[in-house]
């Protein structure tokens, strides 16, 4: 694959990234969007449970729905939110209402009814649609209006789909401005009420013109819609394929990279690491993959290394958010096994994305320094939807503040040294949660190893999977702790051993979780 391809290929693959030298920069997203389905017809662009949808077929929902919506008093200046699973008819039904210039949030899942209801709440929709899968997130309490698809419910309104069947399917014009509301973006909340992160028409369009070839067929694994809106966007704007699954599981995401002829895949790095040591790798025939992206932390080298052992030249590996879009990216190509620093680092920063880095004063920290990250970009989010003090705080002067800190090298590759609030200083360096990571990954009884800050206790845990039949010994993983980071840092880390990571929906390690299982006193056994 040659070079431009494969940038084209892997940007396409990433949320958020911001490329302003693509064509038709200044329209609308959705205005190319129904206009790529009209061009493509026949051509199949969903599948879903075997199910083929064609273009034209696909076009004629939206334009349903949109009419639907419409019916309800939907329209420009709306909002509408959903607790959407993977299906067509959620990415129809949020097509439709970005079409008639409503706003648009895929909600996510908060681990309570309390908190559910406060994110409907915060996010204040005009109407909350719900599938039959999500049916059991409806808040019990909220009095905002809600529209059921599949399934009937005696707190829904109308059925959406009903409704829709009704409808003609003749073109609609879109009404909405560049700078209406068009998509807020859920975050997990996993620490907290999720923050919605708001986009207009013009920030979005930006956040998916990114070149994607037709010849693209994108795999989206998950339950809930939220984690991967850009992915299916960018991929249907380029007039690829994308292939809908309900859940992720490694052994049925290689099956189906083989028998779908899947070219391009997202995951987030524990998803990495139990598709690369699964045996069915060596199995499966993976020759149609072009481009596997992982983001969600600052993996260790050592499995970075592994996965492309495993894997082959396909492994990509970004840095972003859902406030700031994606902000660096390294290719396969870059890849490189004769340049090993190159995968402790999060790639060179995109076009039209800026980076700076300030130091503890403020000043403006110089290259190869370390300092706390901000990033400007077209394609960032203009603020949080109803958190005006949250906004403040991480929105300032067109900047947007992470809360992580990095440096820059002379060459332009951006490291991640991780969460400000992680980082721990000692004699001068910083200790981070990745690069304990890194030693003990580097054992070969490690087969992977988190490690998460536990501020009330004031120590670290390492959560560690061994490899099937290894013996784990807490006293030699602190001691290789002590050799590579020194005794103080050994000091403040507990090891626990356990089989399986645990994951948020989202698929990242959870903390809390890990926390948790330090609290009940889990501890390996071999002496």
């Amino acid at each position: 694959m040659d070079g431009s391809r494969e940038m084209a290929t892997v940007a396409g693959n990433l949320a958020g990234a911001a490329t302003g030298d693509a064509p038709n920069r200044g329209s609308l997203y959705i205005s190319r969007l129904v206009a790529c389905l009209a061009d493509a017809g026949p051509r199949i662009m969903l599948r879903h449970g075997n199910v083929d949808i064609t273009a034209s077929e696909f076009l004629a929902s939206i334009y349903q729905y949109a009419r639907a919506l419409m019916t309800l008093g939907i329209g420009r200046g709306s909002f509408v939110a959903l607790f959407a699973p993977n299906c067509p008819d959620a990415i129809a039904i949020r097509y439709a209402a970005n079409l008639i210039g409503s706003g648009t949030a895929y909600l996510s899942n908060p681990a309570t009814i309390e908190r559910r209801a406060e994110l409907v709440a915060q996010m204040a929709p005009d109407l909350l649609v719900l599938f039959a899968p999500t049916i059991a997130l409806a808040p019990t309490s909220s009095a905002v209006r809600i529209a059921s698809v599949g399934v009937t419910v005696a707190a829904a309104a109308v059925r959406l789909d009903y409704l829709a069947s009704e409808q003609g399917s003749d073109a609609l014009p879109c009404p909405a401005t560049p700078d209406d509301l068009a998509v807020v973006a859920s975050s997990g909340g996993t620490t907290g009420l999720p923050k919605g992160s708001r986009r207009t028409f013009r920030a979005y369009s930006a956040m998916v013109n990114v070149p994607s070839p037709p010849s693209r067929r994108q795999l989206i694994n998950g339950h809930l819609a939220y984690l991967s809106q850009v992915l299916v966007d960018v991929t249907l704007l380029g007039g690829g394929c994308v292939v809908l699954q309900d859940t992720f599981d490694a052994a049925d995401t290689l099956a189906t990279i083989e028998s779908e002829r899947i070219t391009d895949l997202f995951l987030v790095e524990p998803q990495l690491f139990d598709v690369m040591d699964h045996p069915d790798v060596s199995r499966r025939d993976l020759s149609s993959l072009h481009t596997l992206s992982h983001v969600g932390a600052s993996a260790p080298s050592t499995l970075r290394r592994r996965a492309r052992q495993r894997l082959g030249s396909v492994i990509a590996h970004t840095y972003g958010a859902s406030e700031q879009g994606l902000v660096s990216l390294l290719s396969p190509r870059e890849h490189d096994p004769a340049r090993p620093e190159r995968f402790s680092c999060a790639g060179r920063i995109l076009p039209f994305v800026e980076v700076r880095l300030r130091r503890p004063d403020g000043s403006l920290a110089d290259i190869g320094e370390v300092g706390s990250i901000e990033v400007r970009s077209p394609a960032m989010a203009q603020g949080y939807r109803n958190r005006p003090e949250l906004e403040a705080e991480n929105f300032r002067d067109g900047w947007y503040r992470p809360h992580d800190l990095g440096r820059i090298d002379a060459e332009g590759y951006l490291y991640i040294i991780g969460r400000e609030a992680d980082v721990r200083w000692i004699s001068g360096a910083p200790l981070t949660p990745t690069s304990v990571e890194e030693t003990l990954c580097q054992m070969r009884e490690v087969r992977v190893a988190v490690v998460v800050a536990d501020d009330e206790a004031d120590r670290w845990i390492a959560a560690v999977v061994p490899w099937e039949g290894a013996l784990l010994d807490a006293r030699t993983c602190l001691a290789g702790i002590a050799e590579a980071q020194g005794h103080e840092a050994a000091a403040r880390i507990v090891i626990i051993a356990i089989q399986t990571i645990p994951v948020t929906e989202q698929g990242k390690p959870d903390r809390e979780a890990i926390k948790q299982l330090a609290r009940g006193g889990l501890r390996p056994v071999p002496p």
